[in-house]
């Protein structure tokens, strides 16, 4: 059997025998943290795979697919696995027509976009989210998918989960590194409603001491900048807001930090989570002569809230899933930081 037959088979065989769920208590402090979780995912439950931004190959969504059917789960990939428009994974109409089918079934209990990219902004308005409100699912991705996490925090104050997607995971399981195995493990986690917990393995001396609890809201820095003004905006009042970027210069990101502070983002937090910052070397002759540390520290100087640096999410190996929307504890000492759900 070729590989592009043992794909489609396998794709159309997967089937579930599973794991028990865990029960969760979210603890709302504050009246305004979303109150709408998704049902916990149990033994048998269909996650549905789609493409609404960038393209992948049917064989590129084979290892998670294979690995989340032997956790328990039925699979079924969208229409736009394996289609193309130059950078995208179908037409805008495609893109949209697919992921709003996986909203509209209900035997779809969850939604794992197959990677980022782009394209999830070219969508997000033409989206009838009626069915969604009515009986939510998880929705799951980052990147790009930063969009569709903004979106439905804001409008309709409903969870969805910020990890890893089907092109993080790896080919062989068995001799994948242990934490690219252990990162992915808590997307499983974090759907079946088990208690996430994280720690921010280096410390860094730069952090803010402190201890904040609030829903937890954020995703890819550049993203959210350029959702500012629009339906999708983020609301980060009272929150503890996370950020993750790769690919940008210093100044681009001092740049989003001052959108952030200017827009009155970073004013009423509970606290702030910095991530993975993946930066493009400056030029030689263009030395920004600023770290990261000192461009987020010079934001938020005048606040009081804990501050956490090279927190494990974003572009990175150590890219955990974390339950967006939902109630979280930050706590930052002078020898630690940890990021517990509530």
């Amino acid at each position: 059997m070729n590989r592009k037959t043992f794909v489609q088979s396998s794709l159309a065989a997967l089937a579930a025998a599973g794991l028990p769920t865990a029960a969760v208590k979210a603890r709302a402090t504050k009246p305004e943290l979303p109150a709408k979780l998704p049902p916990f995912l149990k033994p048998g439950d269909m996650i549905g795979i789609t493409s609404p931004a960038g393209y992948i190959l049917r064989e590129g969504i084979l290892p998670a697919a294979t690995l989340m059917q032997q956790w328990g789960f039925k699979i079924r990939a969208g229409d736009t696995i394996g289609k193309r428009d130059f950078t995208f994974g179908g037409t805008d109409a495609e893109r949209l027509n697919d992921f709003q089918k996986m909203l509209d079934d209900p035997e779809i209990k969850a939604i794992m976009c197959a990677r980022g990219g782009y394209g999830s902004v070219r969508i997000v308005d033409g989206i009838n989210w009626s069915a969604f409100k009515a009986n939510p699912k998880w929705i799951i991705g980052f990147s790009d998918i930063t969009v569709l996490h903004s979106h439905i925090n804001r409008n309709f104050g409903i969870a969805t989960i910020h990890s890893k997607m089907c092109n993080s995971f790896p080919d062989v399981w068995d001799t994948a590194d242990p934490l690219q195995k252990d990162t992915i493990e808590s997307i499983r986690k974090a759907l079946t409603g088990e208690r996430m917990q994280y720690a921010a393995e280096a410390f860094n001396s730069l952090n803010k001491p402190g201890t904040a609890t609030g829903a937890l809201v954020g995703g890819n820095l550049k993203t959210l900048e350029t959702l500012a003004g629009s339906a999708s905006d983020i609301n980060t009042d009272d929150k503890i807001l996370f950020v993750e970027d790769t690919g940008e210069y210093l100044y681009s990101i001092d740049r989003m930090f001052w959108n952030l502070k200017r827009t009155g983002k970073l004013s009423k937090l509970a606290g702030l989570v910095v991530g993975g910052m993946k930066l493009k070397q400056d030029p030689l002759d263009e030395q920004f002569g600023r770290s990261i540390y000192d461009i987020v520290l010079e934001k938020v100087k005048e606040y009081k809230y804990p501050v956490c640096f090279d927190f494990p999410v974003g572009h990175q190996i150590d890219n955990y899933a974390l339950r967006c929307g939902t109630p979280h504890q930050l706590n930052v000492t002078v020898k630690s930081a940890t990021l517990n759900s509530l």
